[in-house]
């Protein structure tokens, strides 16, 4: 018997948002799925985004993971692409 699925909600920023038009995502996603899959779906939605990749950091409930680190349901994800200010 299968596992349902987990339901995350994807907070964009900076260039995901740009690409999107909008501050966030909700996804339904596979049980045991790693949080480096969320950066998968959204550059294989807008391939533009494929430059960040190396570049994007994750955060999982406002604390940084490393990117096989394993989502749960009602998980909190944040991509954080590289800033630049002053």
């Amino acid at each position: 018997m299968s596992q349902p699925a987990i339901a995350v909600t994807i907070k964009l920023f900076a260039v995901y948002q740009d690409a999107y038009g909008v501050p966030e995502l909700q996804l339904d996603l596979p049980p045991q799925t790693p949080v480096r899959a969320v950066l998968d779906y959204l550059i294989a939605e807008h391939p533009e985004l494929e430059s960040w990749r190396d570049f994007t950091r994750f955060g999982i409930n406002l604390q940084f993971v490393l990117a096989d680190t394993l989502l749960h349901d009602g998980d909190e994800v944040v991509l954080i692409p590289p800033v630049s200010g002053g």
